[in-house]
Order: structure tokens, then sequence, then C-alpha cells
């Protein structure tokens, strides 16, 4: 961030009011009170602090509560970063006291944009997709979430009244096939009621290729328990339901990952980040909304430390010691010298963050190394 500013406004930003902290270069409080959400209190603000020089705009929350005063900042042609919440806390322990109020966080975060400009993230400026992104990505999230909670509501059930049933259910609950037999025959005694034949017409629209082997095995699963466990009667009016639900949800999901494919490909990074395997739609749409077009990270090494992959280095006197594991080196070589699962997983995803920051740097899509190309040596 450009260090010639006449004063460092920090805001701790709310639903209803901010709490706004301005400082001078040297430390002089130029203000510090409650700040009201309305465009036209901002404006005010931000037109009497800039009487006193260039005037920097630091908020904890770039989106959503502090939305607005990003906004307003950017029309009164000031520039606006933003502090990381982990770093706030960090630095929030350098200040005496302990006290955990509005006040004392943006006197924080003002104090931390003057003293160091380096912990300061920029807020991308006016790009409309990103944030119609954010809105959407964090739909999707609550959804995802909505997900799981019933497809664990439904394992609960199946386990508790059948689990043979539910070990061939269970991973495949996600099928429209598996969701469509719940829906319409429910839980098993609604299944082997229905019979073979069936369950095989039901199956066949959504899944010809597996339907008939599905249909095999929820037979033999229905074979294998005789007893009827107690609760299976309410079970069997709760699946329908659960499974209308998740079939509900699972279709609104595909629904904004349609909508944010198409923001996508108006943004000139998207088919840069979706080259990369493993990287669809919403993985690319995340990596834009944490990290930009990677220009606020210095280095790769920034951006490793940022996405909590950079090897930190332990050491005092004699008695402590620890040192990263070489970056270079084959992921089975990793394994080879004895480094656990997840240390060789760190290992590739630090790779992986590497080569993410030189396709954001220079614009290009993923360029995967020929198989005989050798690393060269050091």
């Amino acid at each position: 961030m450009n260090d010639e500013y006449g004063v460092y406004l920090g805001l701790d930003v709310g639903k209803g009011d901010h709490h706004a902290v301005g400082l001078a270069p040297d430390g002089k409080r130029l203000h510090d009170a409650a700040l009201p959400n309305t465009e036209a209190r901002l404006r005010q603000l931000f037109d009497k602090l800039a009487r006193h020089g260039r005037l920097l705009v630091v908020v904890d929350q770039p989106a959503s509560i502090g939305a607005l005063p990003v906004a307003v900042a950017r029309a009164c042609g000031h520039q606006v970063a933003y502090l990381p919440g982990l770093a706030m806390r960090r630095i929030a322990d350098l200040h005496p006291g302990s006290a955990k109020t509005d006040a004392r966080d943006a006197y924080v975060i003002a104090d931390a944009a003057r003293t160091m400009p380096h912990t300061l993230r920029r807020v991308d400026t006016g790009d409309e997709t990103l944030a119609e992104l954010e809105v959407l990505v964090g739909f999707d999230d609550d959804l995802a979430g909505e997900a799981t909670r019933v497809s664990n509501r439904i394992r609960g059930l199946l386990t508790q009244i059948h689990p043979a049933l539910e070990r061939v259910l269970g991973p495949k609950l996600h099928h429209k096939a598996v969701l469509e037999l719940l829906s319409r025959c429910g839980g098993p005694v609604g299944l082997r009621k229905a019979g073979r034949r069936k369950l095989l017409s039901i199956a066949a629209v959504h899944a010809p290729r597996m339907g008939q082997r599905l249909v095999e095995q929820i037979m033999t699963a229905l074979d294998e328990q005789t007893v009827t466990v107690p609760g299976t009667t309410a079970a069997e009016t709760i699946l329908p339901r659960l499974a209308d639900s998740l079939r509900d949800v699972l279709r609104q999901r595909d629904q904004v990952a349609t909508q944010v494919e198409r923001m996508l490909d108006a943004h000139p990074l998207a088919g840069v980040l979706t080259s990369m395997p493993g990287i669809g739609v919403r993985t690319a749409a995340r990596i834009l909304l944490e990290v930009g077009d990677g220009s606020s990270f210095a280095t790769p090494g920034h951006l490793a430390a940022y996405a909590g992959l950079a090897p930190v280095t332990r050491r005092s006197g004699s008695s402590i010691r620890g040192e990263h594991p070489p970056r270079g080196g084959n992921k089975n070589l990793k394994r080879a010298e004895g480094k656990r699962h997840n240390a060789a997983l760190i290992c590739l995803a630090r790779r992986r963050c590497d080569v993410l920051y030189a396709m954001l740097r220079d614009k290009i899509p993923y360029q995967p190394r020929p198989r005989d190309q050798a690393p060269v040596p050091a």
C-alpha cells in the first residue's frame, strides 16, 4: 500500500453502526466515534478527514456489512484496503489491554495501516463480477451445508432401522436414481413392497447403466434383515420428505453453478484458473474471491503463507529446532523419505500454489510438464 497518506481510517464494521478511528501519520487521533452505516454519514466523515491529506480507508470486512463503506469510499476517490481477521487478532495482542470493544478494534485496524502496511490486503477496485460472485458463492456454501445436513439425517435414519440398506444407498445418496427411489418408495418396508420390477422401472429412468445393479444390491440388502427395528414406521414417512428436500437443494446448487459459470466466463482469469486440473467452477470462483489476480502478493511464498502452506522454522537456542522440508523432489520420494501422508499432501499443495501464482501473474493457462522432462538440478 502507498505510505504517503495524511489519514489512516480504521473501520470496525457492524450491521447498524461502525466504529471509526482516524490516525495521523504520527499516531495522533483525528477521529474516534461511532459511525452510522448510511451513505450520507460516511461521505461526511470521509470529506472531513480528507482535509488532513490523502485518506486510506481500512475495513476488517470488505464484503457483506462492510460493502457500503467500501463503495462510498471508492465513490469519493479514496484508497481502500482491508485487514484480514487473523492478522488483526495477532496485532491486537501487541496492544495493551484485553478488552474487546469496537473502539479498540477500530484503533488496531488504523494503527496497523499506519505502522504495518504489509499486513493489509487490497480490495479489488470496482469489479462487479467479483461482487456478484461473492453473493452466489456464499449462497452455494449455505446450500452445501444444508445438503450435508440432510444427507447425514437420511444416512442416520437408514443406519438406525436397516444398516445393510444404508451401506448400499448411503454412498450413492446424491444420485438421482437413489433419491427418486427413496422419494417414491420410502425406506426398507416401502422398497420391499414395491418389488423388483417397479424398482427397476424407477431406477432405469435416472440410471440406465447402473439401475439394474443398484436394484439387485437393494434387494440383497433387504434380505439380510428380517426383524423390524422400532421407529421404522416413522422413518418410512420421513425418508421421502428428506429425499425430496435433498433433491431440491442439489437442484438449486446446479442452478447456482450454472450462474457462477456464466459469470466466470466474463472474467479474464476464469479460463486461466479452470485450465489447471482439479479446479472447477466453484473452486475457480473461490480463488478469485480470496486472492483476486494475485497482485497483492509479492512472491509465491507470500501467497503460500496466506494459504497456510508455507513452512515455519522453529528454532530457539539448541533445544528447539525445526527445519522445513525441501521444496524440490518427486512426490513419491517424499513418502520414501519417511514423510507422512499429510506432509506429502502439503508439499504437493505448495507446488500447486506456486504454479497458480505464476498462472495469475503471467495470465497464461496451465501447461503440464512432459513426463519425460526431469526437473533441472539446483
